[in-house]
């Protein structure tokens, strides 16, 4: 069995601070994928024994980016999708394995005022649900991070308020649902049906204390990868950021 933990750290140097290696001896995850490092891997102090480290750092310093940390050694490793317009912000790392690939992706927020909305949903979502295909025509795929959009209604606290927030506009969940449809499966939703669990909350209002929260960070699989889906699961009792970390666990794969 291969536990895989994905985590929006929100600046690991700052988690570094708090409670990052608590949490870390407790899941022993065997591969560790972060988003918003907000860092280059030369400004941080992280020694992780028989684990092996790729970083994806933004041109912008103190801005997104991405780390993996594994100790299931990959064939290869590249940094991007291949765009140039799309890999200047540290977004995404994909390690190939024998029999998968797995794809870390932190997907850009579409901003308050929703400046970026054009971008995100016109250009990135595109380019990126290519690359994926891409990637799986060669071999399955697991993906995960903080794709920052909540799917359906089920998956944020107050949706009737947020139609027109960054994170669930139409034109967001819509491109969810291309990813759906295009066979990608949101492996927590293909346990768990249920309502109130969420992956980011605000600092605001007390939201977190109150789970008033949103569910924008996802492990997603090919279907063919089904079998191997042992558990899914988040765990919102990990503090550290305003995101809490969430797990996939397979078998037979790694």
């Amino acid at each position: 069995m291969t536990k895989l933990i994905s985590w929006n750290v929100n600046g690991i140097r700052a988690v570094l601070k708090k409670n990052f290696w608590e949490f870390f001896e407790k899941e022993v995850p065997d591969i560790l994928c972060l988003q918003e490092t907000k860092a280059t891997f030369d400004q941080v102090d992280i020694n992780l024994p028989g684990y092996q480290a790729y970083w994806n750092s933004a041109e912008k310093k103190g801005y997104s980016g991405t780390a993996i940390f594994t100790r299931v050694p990959p064939l290869c490793c590249t940094y991007g999708i291949g765009l140039a317009d799309h890999d200047r912000e540290g977004r995404v790392i994909t390690l190939e394995f024998e029999k998968v690939f797995l794809v870390n992706v932190y997907t850009p927020n579409s901003q308050d005022d929703l400046r970026r909305l054009p971008y995100r949903t016109g250009e990135w979502d595109v380019a990126f649900l290519a690359y994926l295909q891409s990637l799986e025509k060669k071999k399955p795929v697991i993906f995960c991070g903080d794709l920052n959009v909540a799917h359906k209604e089920i998956d944020l606290a107050n949706p009737k308020s947020n139609t027109k927030s960054a994170g669930f506009t139409p034109e967001e969940r819509k491109s969810f649902d291309r990813i759906i449809e295009a066979g990608f499966v949101d492996t927590f939703r293909h346990f768990n049906q249920g309502p109130d669990h969420y992956t980011w909350w605000s600092y605001r209002s007390a939201a977190r204390e109150r789970n008033k929260g949103w569910r924008i960070d996802y492990f997603c699989i090919s279907k063919s990868l089904i079998p191997q889906l042992k558990a899914a699961r988040i765990l919102p009792e990990v503090l550290g950021s305003d995101h809490c970390p969430v797990v996939a666990e397979l078998g037979g794969i790694f």
